[in-house]
């Protein structure tokens, strides 16, 4: 795989290439540069880095304590294939600040395989995850 680094700092994010590839997507197309700042400073955020440019992103809806919803998971489309959207799953579920969260969901149309790598029960486009909080 290739050398990617993970990154929660949100002042790294490129918004105008991340908002421009969720509006691309089938999930974003509606919405809009301020709704997605909007969402983005309410939520958990982390950006995948290849070569110090951003490849891919993913955030987390949450109350830090109980609940997760987990959104936005997107992979540039020549980046894709190689492992990065894992790697920003597994990122939001292994963040220190998650780890008593036991309820995770998320909706998807098409990547239902990639969720369920990490446990996540499919319900149609409904997912869901439960899991034993960390001491």
């Amino acid at each position: 795989m290739q050398d990617i680094e993970i990154s929660f700092d949100l002042s790294r994010v490129d918004f105008r290439a991340t908002s421009d590839q969720l509006m691309q997507s089938y999930w974003g197309a509606s919405r809009t540069d301020e709704a997605n700042r909007r969402a983005f400073d309410n939520s958990l955020c982390v950006g995948a880095y290849l070569d110090g440019r951003q490849v891919g992103f993913a955030r987390a809806i949450t109350d830090y304590t109980v609940f997760a919803y987990l959104a936005d998971v997107i992979v540039w489309p020549e980046r894709r294939g190689h492992g990065i959207g894992k790697r920003l799953v597994q990122a939001l579920l292994d963040h220190p600040d998650m780890k008593t969260v036991s309820h995770w969901s998320l909706t998807t149309s098409d990547a239902h395989s990639l969720y369920q790598k990490f446990g996540f029960r499919a319900e149609g486009r409904y997912m869901r995850l439960d899991r034993s909080p960390a001491a």
